[in-house]
């Protein structure tokens, strides 16, 4: 079997993979995640989510390699990571009582090939209406400031929420297994086969 290799150094996606009880390593990729002029979120997630998984291959010649991004979108609008309190104290104001998009790109990319797969995962959260007492006391508890959309849905964040909408909710945390087994297939490995 090639190696299987995340393009990540999200320790949350490493810890989805590794449900899948299947070896790999990470490798960080550095690349540009700058929105070109005019790109949608969809287009963007699914083009950082190729070109992590094609700069990891420049060192990795014969590999399989994950790539994958996601973006929070509210009314339209690309939530990033908050960085700090005063700006997930914005986004979960802006998020109370509305739903959030979630869109993970997914690329699966063998660079002895060429052969690339990639994939864009919706996700809906539907916010309950929160006072800022209570999202204060949210960002003091876990401090999601590195975070896309402010929360940690894995975690407390839950509680933010009165309905989520998907096919899998590990999309939510920035990896969808589901849509992945199906790549992996393509590729000839088989999860639920011991190698």
């Amino acid at each position: 079997m090639q190696q299987l290799i995340l393009g990540s150094s999200s320790p949350f996606r490493k810890e989805l993979l590794s449900k899948l009880c299947l070896e790999f390593i990470t490798s960080s990729p550095d690349i540009d995640e700058t929105v070109l002029e005019s790109e949608q979120p969809h287009a963007l997630v699914q083009r950082l989510a190729e070109q992590k998984a094609r700069k990891i291959a420049e060192s990795y010649p014969d590999a399989l390699i994950i790539g994958s991004d996601q973006v929070a979108v509210l009314n339209g609008q690309v939530l990033g990571k908050p960085g700090n309190y005063d700006n997930a104290m914005k986004q979960l104001m802006a998020a109370s009582g509305n739903k959030v998009e979630f869109l993970t790109g997914l690329a699966l990319f063998n660079s002895k090939s060429g052969h690339m797969q990639s994939l864009v995962e919706p996700f809906r959260v539907s916010f309950k209406t929160l006072s800022k007492s209570q999202i204060d006391f949210y960002l003091q508890q876990e401090q999601p400031y590195q975070c896309a959309g402010s929360f940690k849905s894995e975690g407390f964040g839950i509680s933010l929420f009165s309905k989520l909408e998907g096919n899998d909710p590990n999309s939510l945390i920035g990896l969808p297994l589901i849509r992945l087994i199906s790549l992996l297939e393509i590729e000839g490995i088989d999860v639920l086969k011991p190698s």
